[in-house]
């Protein structure tokens, strides 16, 4: 299944090669993936949807509309965002991840689901840009003192905030890894590297930084499950800036030594090419090995990564499937915090969970 899967996210031209239910198989994967609209522009660009039986070509071209429309509700968002904040002309703000690949039109925002706006702001002004957009409507979203504290002390951003018309939701982060994390990637490297939109307000984090902060966001930002989307934006980033950015493969390791980010990169390296073929110079691979962890880790790593990143069985069967989601939640919350940390917040989360009485 995965690797048919990857087969056809790599050539969406197979479709048209298999039977009916292996076509709608194949269809239901890439759906849960939410790649399905990526597929759908991919086949446009090429061989067509006609060369589809016609309900399958049907739901590509839905998916190819429906992300088309989450686009412009994002365009949306960042235009009302600049509105909110249009006397602040002095702070940066970076647009990152799926806005920022709209922005500057990379080609994984081609059919790319649009989810929510990922703003990069300096930590400084953070107070003043919540109280803006306290004030222009924006609601922070409701949790509880213990989860609020727990954003606003230890995480990278502060509590989600949606607009009270739209159901858009805004990140308004200051780093790119939690306080707690053990690796400290420096903010303010990103800022001076960061790139100006033309037309727009709002800048994007330079390429190899762009790239840098996809691999993070999938290996040491959540849980990985069902991450096969954040995976195929990193292959088609490094494929589209390695043949369009001047000395890009020159540039990249020696800037992840400089944020400290040698074991993301080694991982966001090593699974694109196993998973995705994406090609990487020898000698960027060969650089990155000093990013690799222990061997028995690694192992781990390699049996864990593809059983995570693709989506499960359809008919929910699969054991095996059920211990890697468990150990890449475990794996989650490890790299966000230190050990005495880590131990005091789950116990407070079981406890509320399980112990605590009900309306306490």
């Amino acid at each position: 299944m995965r690797q048919g899967l990857a087969s056809v996210l790599r050539d969406p031209d197979l479709l048209s090669k298999l039977a009916p239910v292996e076509l709608d198989r194949m269809l239901r994967l890439l759906r849960r993936a939410r790649l399905l609209g990526r597929v759908a522009v991919q086949l446009e660009e090429g061989a067509g949807l006609e060369v589809l039986p016609g309900q399958a070509a049907d739901q590509l071209s839905s998916a190819r509309v429906m992300a088309e429309a989450r686009a412009r509700v994002g365009r949306w968002e960042l235009d009302r965002l600049a509105w909110a904040l249009e006397d602040l002309s002095d702070t940066p703000l970076i647009a990152m991840k799926g806005c920022a690949y709209l922005l500057v039109g990379t080609p994984n925002a081609r059919g790319r689901m649009f989810a929510d706006v990922d703003l990069l702001v300096p930590e400084s002004r953070l107070p003043l840009i919540e109280e803006k957009l306290l004030a222009r409507g924006w609601r922070l979203a409701e949790l509880t003192p213990y989860d609020d504290l727990y954003y606003r002390r230890w995480t990278h951003e502060l509590p989600p905030m949606t607009h009270v018309e739209r159901s858009v939701e805004v990140d308004l982060h200051h780093g790119i890894l939690m306080r707690t994390a053990r690796l400290k990637p420096s903010s303010d490297l990103l800022f001076e590297a960061a790139r100006e939109v033309p037309g727009s307000r709002f800048m994007v984090l330079a390429p190899v930084d762009m790239v840098l902060h996809a691999i993070v966001h999938l290996f040491y930002g959540g849980e990985m499950a069902g991450a096969l989307r954040e995976l195929l934006d990193i292959d088609e980033l490094l494929r589209h800036f390695g043949a369009t950015e001047p000395d890009f493969w020159g540039q990249f390791w020696p800037r992840v030594e400089s944020l400290d980010l040698a074991r993301p990169a080694f991982y966001g390296l090593r699974y694109a090419m196993t998973i995705l073929g994406t090609p990487i110079p020898a000698f960027v691979v060969r650089a990155s090995g000093v990013g690799a962890p222990a061997g028995p880790v690694l192992a781990l790593m390699d049996w864990l990564v593809p059983r995570v990143l693709f989506p499960g069985p359809l008919d929910g069967r699969g054991s095996v499937i059920g211990v890697a989601h468990g150990l890449a939640y475990v794996r989650s919350h490890w790299v966000k915090m230190p050990p005495g940390t880590l131990i005091r917040h789950l116990a407070y989360k079981f406890y509320v969970r399980n112990m605590r009485p009900s309306g306490a």
